[in-house]
C-alpha cells in the first residue's frame, strides 16, 4: 500500500511540474527586455528535462521492487518503447505528411490497456528515446515528453465497454481529440515567448480576452492543419490496428496477472 501511494504521489508530483513548466511563462512580466529580444523559448528546458528523466527513473525503480509481475511489466515497457521508437525514426526518415506521426497510437493503445501509470511512462519515455535516436533533442523536448505523457495517462482513464464497436468508437474519438490537443498544448510553452504580428503576440494583449482571441489567432495561422493531419491521421491508424492491437496486448497482460483465492 505504502508503495502505491509514493507512486501515485510521484505520478501527481510529475503532472504539476508539467502544469507548471507550461504555466509560468504567462505570469512572467513582460518587459522592453523580453519584447525585443530573440529568445522564444523558455531558459530552462535542460533542468526540466532531467527532472522529468529522474523522476520517470525513480517510479521504474519503485515498481520493480514490487511483485515479480511489475519487473515483468517493465519490460514489456522497455520493449514496447523500443518499438515505437523505431516508428519515429521511420517517420523521420520517410516524411509523411506534416503533423502525423505513428508514435500516439502505440502510446494511447498501451494506457488503455495497461493502465494510466503505464501509459504516463510510455509516453513520456517513448518521446526521450525517439528524440535520442533522431537526433530530435531540443527545448520542445520535456514538453513533448509531457504531453505524450498525458496522452497515455488519460488513455488509462477510458472506460472499457464489452461490445468491440463501442471500443472502437471510443479510441476514434480519443484519438482525434488528443490530435488536435497535443498542438494545442504544446505551442503554450513558446507562444508568449514569440514577437510579431499584435493581433497573434500575447506580449500585446491586455486582458484575458484579448489573449485568448490572439491565440486563437496565432493558433489558426500556423497549427491548425497540422492538427488536423495528426488528429486524421490518429483515426486512420486506429481503425486499421486499435482492435487487433489491444487484443494482442491483452493476452500478453493478462499472463502475468492472477487471483488469489481465500482458504476457507
Amino acid at each position: 500500500m505504502r508503495q502505491r501511494v509514493l507512486t501515485l504521489t510521484i505520478y501527481g508530483l510529475s503532472g504539476l511540474i508539467g502544469l507548471a513548466a507550461f504555466a509560468y511563462p504567462f505570469f512572467l512580466p513582460i518587459t522592453p527586455v523580453a519584447a525585443i529580444s530573440s529568445e522564444v523559448t523558455p531558459p530552462n528546458t535542460p533542468l526540466l528535462t532531467m527532472v522529468l528523466i529522474v523522476l520517470c527513473l525513480v517510479v521504474l525503480l519503485i515498481e520493480v521492487q514490487g511483485q515479480t509481475v511489475s519487473a515483468k511489466v517493465v519490460a514489456a515497457l522497455g520493449l514496447l518503447v523500443a518499438a515505437t521508437s523505431i516508428l519515429r525514426f521511420v517517420e523521420t526518415a520517410v516524411p509523411g505528411p506534416a503533423g502525423f506521426s505513428p508514435v500516439f497510437v502505440p502510446i494511447l493503445l498501451a494506457g488503455y490497456v495497461f493502465g494510466a501509470r503505464f501509459g504516463f511512462l510510455m509516453g513520456t519515455l517513448t518521446l526521450l528515446t525517439s528524440a535520442l535516436v533522431t537526433g530530435g533533442v531540443g527545448p520542445w523536448l520535456p514538453y513533448q515528453m509531457f504531453a505524450a505523457g498525458w496522452v497515455g495517462l488519460t488513455a488509462g482513464w477510458l472506460p472499457h465497454p464489452q461490445r468491440p464497436a463501442a471500443v472502437l468508437t471510443l479510441l476514434l474519438l480519443f484519438g482525434f481529440v488528443w490530435g488536435m490537443a497535443y498542438g494545442l498544448v504544446l505551442n503554450l510553452y513558446f507562444w508568449p515567448f514569440i514577437i510579431g504580428d499584435p493581433a497573434m503576440s500575447w506580449a500585446a494583449a491586455t486582458g484575458w480576452r484579448e489573449s485568448l482571441s490572439s491565440y486563437a489567432a496565432f493558433y489558426l495561422a500556423t497549427s491548425l492543419y497540422w492538427d488536423l493531419t495528426r488528429a486524421a491521421g490518429n483515426v486512420l491508424l486506429l481503425l486499421v490496428v486499435a482492435l487487433p492491437t489491444i487484443r494482442a496486448l491483452a493476452r500478453f497482460r493478462d499472463r502475468f496477472r492472477f487471483d488469489v483465492q481465500g482458504v476457507h
